[in-house]
């Protein structure tokens, strides 16, 4: 059983307005990302954890009869992990596996989710990922380039993140013991000495984080659903 965690708890300080409810290709950033995991065959149950003024704005959203999977709504914490954890929390007891995914990647597929999936049940965690392309430099307090940085073997991270629940859970309780701060579950599990596979993404996951995110969504996702008529 694969239970899915969408983290929706951000501030959305970077757009000026909460950018989970932004509209692109028609619905509510949020809406695309939960779909992809109601779709996803290998996904049981979805726990979306958020700020608790948009709960009745997301139960409108996931009200169709096409989400079934919704299992609950529940509160945010302060920081991303304590969202998760407040997941971690609701999601069955016979749960397996975890799909930890943010509400802000829109344009994840099915596809993409079955793939790290089944990296997961052979190492135990995985998580999409992209190579790093550009040029990577070093800089000062003053913006003043210092140095380069080696591309090589270097990757950005994506959502979703899967892992055995046993694994993610002992992550979480040494990151709370610990009173350490991560910023994914793939930085908490790394804490334990684990290996994590990586899945090369060659499909767009883009995060929207600025304005100019979202007609780039947008676009991509109409053209994806010319492509499917």
């Amino acid at each position: 059983m694969l239970s899915a965690i969408i983290v929706a708890g951000g501030s959305s300080q970077r757009m000026g307005f909460d950018k989970l409810f932004a509209a692109i290709a028609g619905e509510p950033v949020i809406a695309h990302a939960i779909r992809a995991f109601e779709r996803a065959t290998s996904v049981s149950e979805i726990v979306v954890v958020a700020r608790e003024q948009r709960h009745d704005e997301i139960r409108k959203i996931t009200s169709g009869a096409e989400f079934k999977k919704i299992r609950a709504i529940v509160p945010g914490g302060e920081r991303r992990q304590d969202s998760v954890r407040a997941g971690l929390d609701r999601i069955d007891r016979d749960a397996k596996y975890v799909a930890v995914h943010d509400a802000a990647r829109p344009l994840i597929t099915p596809a993409q989710i079955e793939g790290a999936f089944k990296q997961c049940r052979v190492h135990g965690a995985a998580a999409l990922a992209q190579p790093v392309n550009d040029t990577l430099k070093r800089a000062d307090a003053d913006l003043l380039v210092g140095g380069s940085v080696d591309r090589h073997q270097l990757y950005a991270m994506q959502t979703p993140q899967i892992f055995e629940r046993k694994l993610i859970e002992d992550a979480y309780c040494a990151v709370q013991a610990g009173n350490i701060l991560v910023t994914d579950e793939v930085s908490a599990v790394e804490r334990l000495g684990r290996k994590i596979a990586l899945v090369v993404n060659d499909d767009f996951n883009l995060k929207i984080t600025y304005p100019r995110d979202v007609p780039v969504a947008d676009f991509i996702l109409r053209k994806r659903a010319n492509e499917h008529r």
